[in-house]
């Protein structure tokens, strides 16, 4: 069992992180056509491009295009939307080319989900692990509307022998890298709330989330929800794709924080942990003392948000924090709190959140080779001056 002494310890080391984490403009300055209008986010890589999103602009229910991060693993492609087709084959009766118009006939589904990248946390792991150290602002919500994956499959027949649809992208590898290629079991394809999508957030999705077909797979880590997706092949098997059979995998044990971990012992990840984000008050903030109003967001993967607490004497003791705001399956849930804070002095505001199922953020993130999952306490330091 961690001390307090250790968890305080740990606690206290994200957030000095997040203080001296380079933000927006001062990261790096490219030229303004390879930002992609992500001007005010956090550069973590230009080439591909990554963006992190900071925390002062997650104060949204939904986020907004231009505040919404970017994982790429390539290079953005060039596009046509005019002549794009998506070709679905495989263990299909009736392979399929279909054209984004075609697409669009089917009936249109819009689904509210919280998307975040495997990997947002991984900067505050220790030891630390290669990859793009993202923080806290590798995450967002969107509204993204499109054709059911079930509709297109239904099209071209789908034979009992399919058990995985794999996902293919038009982006193309760099070097020896892989071609980027993901999977869902067909019991996922066929959800309902599975699409393809072709718009975000009421506007046509901007190429770097995607345009113009996205595969939108809710609940599950975001590199499920592929971007500028070209094809749709359905295998009777496992896929041997790097990104399926050794990339985005986790331990089914816990391991010691620097242990390597066989092959053997990792599968694939899937849903999302339940987890919160505290966005108001900023961290490092200065106050004056009296009620400070204390919010953020919750969320759980494919679970609901059951209850956030807050504390301020390093988890001794936990109060409730209100639910607030919309409520919809797959996207993260409003809470707010009001902390009095009478004495002029440093405060450690912990958030914790708690899904359907009863699945409560730990303390100390679970470490793992990779750095995924990162879903402990959320923390920010506050001081509060006398009146």
């Amino acid at each position: 069992m961690i001390s307090r002494r250790d968890l305080f310890s740990h606690l206290a080391m994200a957030a000095a992180t997040a203080r001296i984490a380079p933000t927006g403009l001062n990261a790096q300055t490219p030229g303004a056509a390879q930002r992609y209008g992500k001007e005010k986010l956090i550069v973590r890589s230009m080439r591909p491009p990554d963006f992190e999103t900071p925390v002062a602009l997650l104060d949204s229910f939904i986020t907004p295009i231009e505040h919404f991060y970017v994982r790429c693993h390539m290079p953005v492609p060039q596009v046509d939307a005019a002549s794009w087709t998506l070709k679905v084959g495989g263990e299909v009766d009736s392979p399929l080319s279909l054209s984004l118009d075609e697409i669009k006939k089917l009936p249109a589904h819009t689904i509210t989900m919280t998307l975040e990248c495997a990997g947002n946390g991984r900067a505050f792991f220790e030891p630390a692990m290669a990859g793009i150290q993202w923080e806290k602002g590798a995450v967002g919500t969107a509204r993204f509307t499109g054709a059911r994956m079930s509709d297109i499959l239904k099209k071209a027949g789908t034979r009992a022998s399919a058990l995985n649809v794999e996902m293919h992208a038009a982006d193309r590898p760099m070097g020896t890298q892989p071609a980027f290629v993901r999977q869902v079991p067909m019991t996922k394809a066929v959800h309902p709330d599975t699409i393809i999508a072709w718009d975000m957030n009421g506007q046509p999705i901007p190429l770097a989330h995607g345009a113009p077909l996205r595969a939108i797979v809710p609940g599950w880590e975001g590199a499920y929800s592929i971007k500028w997706l070209n094809a749709l092949n359905l295998i009777p098997r496992d896929s041997d794709s790097f990104w399926v059979a050794t990339g985005y995998r986790y331990p089914n044990r816990r391991v010691a924080p620097g242990a390597a971990v066989d092959a053997r012992d990792m599968e694939p990840l899937r849903g999302m942990p339940v987890k919160s984000l505290i966005t108001i008050p900023a961290n490092g903030a200065a106050l004056a003392a009296g009620k400070i109003n204390v919010g953020g967001f919750a969320w759980a993967g494919e679970n609901d948000i059951k209850a956030v607490d807050i504390s301020t004497d390093n988890g001794a003791t936990w109060q409730p924090a209100r639910l607030t705001g919309e409520q919809a399956r797959f996207a993260w849930r409003r809470f707010e709190y009001t902390l009095n804070a009478d004495k002029a002095q440093s405060y450690l505001i912990l958030s914790r959140a708690t899904d359907s199922l009863g699945n409560m953020q730990p303390a100390v993130s679970q470490w793992n080779p990779s750095g995924y999952l990162w879903n402990q306490y959320d923390s920010v330091r506050v001081e509060v001056k006398g009146a």
